[in-house]
C-alpha cells in the first residue's frame, strides 16, 4: 500500500514539474523568441551594395572600371491566365523602346525566375547603358508593372591588353554563391586573374539600413544604418604602357613575356599570348565567340605565364651547372665534345654537328654545349641535379597573386616511380640535364630563377605590394654564380655567343637562349633538320631569358615564343626593344 502511495506522489510531482517548466517556457523563454519574430513584422532591412573596386596600374591608369546603367524588372506573379496580358503589355513596352530586346526572350526570362514564393520584382534585363536609357527613364518609371534600378557593368578600357593578368568578372554560379554570400545580391564575382584573386577586397563589404514600417510597408523611422565599404580599389605594379608596347612587338605569335624587378619580384609587365578581350565575358560571351576561341590552336584562354608548361631547354643549364659545382665537380672541369655521346645503343647528340671541341663551364653556357652537360650529369646523377633545381623553385608554386598556378615537373627517380611505376634510365638523366625529357616549367618560374642568377636572392613575383615577401638567399658560393654570369654575358656579347647577333640594346644585357624540342629527332637523322624545315606546330619553342644591366642587375626579361625555333632569332630583337623601353621610361637609369 505504501509503495503504491509513493508511486502516486512521484507521478503527481513529475506532472507538476512538467507543467511549471512549460509555463516558464511560454511566459519567459518564448517571449524573447516571439519578440524577435515580431520585430520582423515591422522592421525591414534594406541592403546597400558596395561598388566594386577599380583596378589601376602603377601610374593610376584605370584597367578595370564600372560603367553605370540601368536594369529593368517586372512585377511578380503575372504568369497566371488572369494576369497574362499584363506581362505581355509590360514586355511589349520594353521591346517597343528597345527593339533589340526581343519580347519572347523577355517573357522566357521572366517565367524562369518568377515563382509563387517570390514577392520581389523579377529582373528581365540586367544592363542598359546610362546614355541609352536615361532619356526614357520617366516613361518607364510611370509603368505600374515595371521597375527600374541602377546597375553597373564591368568594363576593361584596354580591351585585350593584360587580359590574362587582370582577369574578368562573370555571373555568380550556385557554387560561387555558397562560398561568397555577397555575390548572391549583386550577381557577379571575379572569375579569373586579379579579379578573382583579390575578389574579396574588390567586392567590398555590404551595408544596410534598418527601417520601421507600418502594416502597409510604409517607412516610418530609420533605426540603424551601416554604409557599404568604399575603399575597394587596388593598385598593381603593372605599367600598362610597357605592357601595350610588348603586345605590339610580340604580334600574333603564341607565348609569354615577363618583365620583373630582379631584386624584389615586382612585375612591371607580364603577358600571355594570344590575348582576348575581357569585355566579352563581362557582357556575356556568344556561342560563336566561344567556339572561335576554344578551337584556336594557340590557346588564348590559357594563362601561359603560370599555366603553360614547357620543357626549359638550354636555359636550365646554369642551374644544372651550379649543381655540378655544388656536388664536387671542379671549376676547371672540361670535356672534349665530338658532337655526341653514346649510351647503350643510342647516340645523344650535341646541337652542333661535329661538336665544340674542348669545353669548360663558361664556354658551355656561351655556346650552349649539350655534351658538356651530358657528361657532367653522368658524374653526379639525376637526384642531385633535381635537389639543386628544387632550390630555385622548380616543381613548386612561385606564390604569384594569380589563381590556379601550375607547379610543373622537376623529375627524379622517386618522381618517376610514383608517377609511372617505372625505373629511371641513364638516358633520362642526360636529356634532363639540357632541359628536355620530363622536365616542365612555367615562364614565371624561369623569370624567378633568372632573378636569382642575377642577384643571388630568389624573389616571389607579385602584382600587388601586399603579396610581397623578402627575397630568399640560397647557399651557392658567389664564385660559382659568377661563372654562370660570365657565361650569360658571353651569350649576348662574345662573337660565338648564341644571342650576340640578335641583341642590340642600349642596356648591357646578360642572358641565355633555349630551344625546347616539341618532337624528338629520330636516331636515323644524321644531320639535324633546320627548324624552318619542320611543320609549324612541330617546331621547337624558343626561350630567351635575360637580366640587365649586367653589372648592376635591375630587371629580368624572360620571353617564350611558341614554335619560334631558336631563342636568339625569335626573341632577341624584341627583348632588346623592351630594355630600351625600360630605359626610355626611366626604370633603368644607367644602361651600363
Amino acid at each position: 500500500m505504501k509503495t503504491r502511495l509513493n508511486f502516486i506522489f512521484i507521478f503527481i510531482l513529475v506532472i507538476m514539474v512538467t507543467l511549471l517548466a512549460r509555463v516558464y517556457f511560454l511566459s519567459i523563454k518564448s517571449n524573447t523568441y516571439y519578440e524577435e519574430l515580431s520585430k520582423q513584422n515591422y522592421i525591414s532591412r534594406i541592403n546597400k551594395m558596395p561598388i566594386r573596386g577599380i583596378i589601376e596600374d602603377r601610374k593610376g591608369r584605370k584597367l578595370a572600371v564600372n560603367e553605370m546603367g540601368f536594369s529593368i524588372l517586372i512585377k511578380p506573379h503575372l504568369r497566371s491566365y488572369k494576369r497574362k496580358q499584363q506581362l505581355i503589355d509590360a514586355t511589349d513596352f520594353i521591346n517597343k523602346h528597345f527593339p533589340k530586346l526581343k519580347q519572347k526572350k523577355l517573357i522566357k526570362n521572366y517565367r524562369k525566375k518568377d515563382s509563387p514564393y517570390n514577392h520581389d520584382f523579377v529582373k528581365v534585363v540586367d544592363y542598359i547603358p546610362y546614355d541609352e536609357f536615361f532619356s526614357k527613364y520617366t516613361l518607364f518609371a510611370s509603368q505600374d508593372n515595371i521597375k527600374v534600378e541602377s546597375a553597373v557593368k564591368r568594363f576593361y578600357p584596354y580591351n585585350k591588353t593584360a587580359s590574362h593578368i587582370i582577369g574578368y568578372v562573370g555571373k555568380a554560379s550556385k557554387l560561387d554563391i555558397l562560398k561568397n554570400k555577397l555575390s548572391s545580391y549583386n550577381g557577379i564575382i571575379g572569375k579569373n586573374g586579379l579579379e578573382k584573386y583579390y575578389n574579396q577586397k574588390l567586392q567590398g563589404e555590404m551595408g544596410y539600413k534598418d527601417v520601421k514600417v507600418n502594416a502597409l510597408n510604409k517607412e516610418i523611422e530609420v533605426l540603424n544604418v551601416k554604409e557599404p565599404s568604399s575603399n575597394n580599389d587596388i593598385k598593381i605594379s603593372l605599367d600598362i604602357e610597357l605592357q601595350k608596347f610588348i603586345q605590339e612587338n610580340f604580334k600574333e605569335k603564341g607565348g609569354a613575356v615577363i618583365v620583373m624587378n630582379a631584386k624584389t619580384g615586382e612585375l612591371l609587365s607580364a603577358a600571355s599570348f594570344p590575348e582576348f578581350d575581357n569585355n566579352i565575358f563581362a557582357r556575356g560571351i556568344s556561342v560563336k565567340e566561344w567556339d572561335i576561341m576554344r578551337n584556336d590552336f594557340n590557346h588564348p584562354f590559357t594563362n601561359k605565364l603560370i599555366n603553360g608548361l614547357y620543357p626549359p631547354g638550354s636555359i636550365i643549364k646554369m642551374g644544372v651547372g651550379l649543381s655540378f659545382l655544388e656536388n664536387g665537380i671542379e671549376e676547371n672541369y672540361t670535356v672534349n665534345d665530338s658532337g655526341f655521346i653514346k649510351i647503350g645503343n643510342r647516340n645523344f647528340r650535341c646541337w652542333k654537328h661535329g661538336g665544340h671541341g674542348i669545353v669548360g663551364f663558361r664556354k658551355a653556357i656561351r655556346e650552349s654545349c649539350d655534351d658538356f652537360f651530358y657528361k657532367g650529369s653522368l658524374r653526379i646523377g639525376i637526384n642531385k641535379i633535381s635537389t639543386t633545381l628544387d632550390q630555385f623553385g622548380f616543381g613548386q608554386l612561385t606564390g604569384i597573386d594569380q589563381v590556379n598556378e601550375f607547379v610543373g615537373v622537376n623529375p627524379n627517380k622517386q618522381w618517376k616511380q610514383r608517377r609511372y611505376k617505372q625505373p629511371w634510365y641513364v638516358g633520362e638523366t642526360v636529356i634532363t640535364s639540357i632541359g628536355q625529357g620530363n622536365m616542365l616549367v612555367t615562364p614565371m618560374q624561369m623569370a624567378r630563377y633568372t632573378a636569382y642568377l642575377a642577384t643571388g636572392k630568389i624573389p616571389k613575383p607579385y602584382f600587388n605590394e601586399e603579396n610581397y615577401e623578402e627575397p630568399k638567399e640560397l647557399n651557392f658560393p658567389k664564385k660559382h654564380l659568377d661563372i654562370m654570369r660570365k657565361g650569360m654575358y658571353d651569350v649576348t656579347h662574345h662573337k660565338k655567343g648564341t644571342a650576340t647577333h640578335y641583341i642590340k640594346s642600349k642596356v648591357e644585357i646578360a642572358g641565355k637562349t633555349g630551344t625546347a624540342q616539341v618532337v624528338s629527332i629520330p636516331q636515323t637523322e644524321k644531320v639535324r633538320m633546320k627548324e624552318s624545315e619542320l611543320k609549324y606546330y612541330q617546331r621547337s619553342h624558343a626561350w630567351l631569358t635575360t637580366y640587365g644591366p649586367y653589372k648592376n642587375p635591375q630587371y629580368v626579361v624572360t620571353a617564350l615564343v611558341e614554335h619560334g625555333g631558336h631563342g636568339g632569332s625569335a626573341a632577341g630583337g624584341m627583348v632588346s626593344k623592351i630594355y630600351d623601353k625600360l630605359y626610355e621610361l626611366g626604370y633603368i637609369k644607367d644602361p651600363k
